[in-house]
């Protein structure tokens, strides 16, 4: 399971770029029956092989166009990062995320929030699962927000204490085979934005790992696309890359 300590968030961090964050997981509370399914078929059963993940998280909204690359090793923690800073500097950092407090500012304040950002719009499914905090409940079928027809709707809210904006609501539009289609985020809070919608296509396997690496849609009424590229796995006792695909 993934060790993710930062708390819950949507807001435009940095160079603009959109950035979620939630709050981690407690191991005293159970995994929510409703989410087993839809992390299984996202690769919950085979996430073990995975020794590491590797991608680039892309943005484009209003102003801004940007990048960021992660190398990342689940089961050690180490974070390796190429990007640039608000000014366009290039900016490289590899850390281990249990001793982040030793790390400079720029990756405690800048870097490893990015970082959680980013792996949580790649994991998100696996997330509602982790995540035991978050109240999970099935909605039943429901339209759409984008375009027409309906979906199963599957409602994640979090905590109305801690984090960066309490009680926000994320609401997952389910189809077939558990694949989510669309992504409804309500802020609990006043910061912006308030109102996020995203479609979840573009699906490649990446090893045991199924990702969406295409959203598109809007951030309070204003066009947002999020994609990845790069995508690629290394599996345990493997030294070789395998590409999504």
């Amino acid at each position: 399971m993934a060790n993710l300590s930062r708390p819950d968030a949507i807001r435009l961090f940095a160079c603009g770029i959109p950035l979620l964050m939630f709050t981690a997981a407690s191991c005293s509370q159970k995994h929510s029956p409703i989410a087993e399914p839809i992390a299984k078929a996202y690769g919950l059963d085979s996430y073990g092989q995975v020794d590491a993940i590797r991608y680039t998280f892309n943005v484009e909204f209003p102003g801004v166009k940007a990048s960021r690359s992660w190398a990342w090793e689940p089961k050690t923690g180490q974070v390796s990062y190429e990007g640039r800073d608000k000014d366009g500097k290039p900016v490289t950092a590899t850390y281990v995320r249990s001793k982040l407090d030793s790390q400079p500012a720029n990756v405690k304040d800048d870097v490893d929030p990015g970082f959680v950002n980013d792996q949580y719009w790649l994991l998100f499914p696996l997330h509602v699962y982790w995540d035991t905090s978050a109240d999970v409940q099935d909605k039943g079928m429901q339209q759409v927000p984008l375009g027409s027809g309906s979906a199963k709707l599957i409602s994640v809210k979090y905590p109305s204490d801690g984090g960066y904006t309490p009680g926000d609501t994320w609401n997952l539009y389910v189809g077939k085979e558990g694949r989510v289609e669309q992504l409804a985020y309500q802020r609990g809070g006043s910061k912006k934005p308030s109102v996020v919608l995203a479609t979840w296509e573009g699906y490649k396997k990446a090893g045991p790992l199924l990702i969406s690496t295409e959203h598109r849609g809007t951030a309070d009424g204003q066009p947002l696309r999020i994609s990845f590229s790069n995508v690629s796995v290394k599996l345990k006792g493997s030294d070789t890359w395998v590409d999504a695909q």
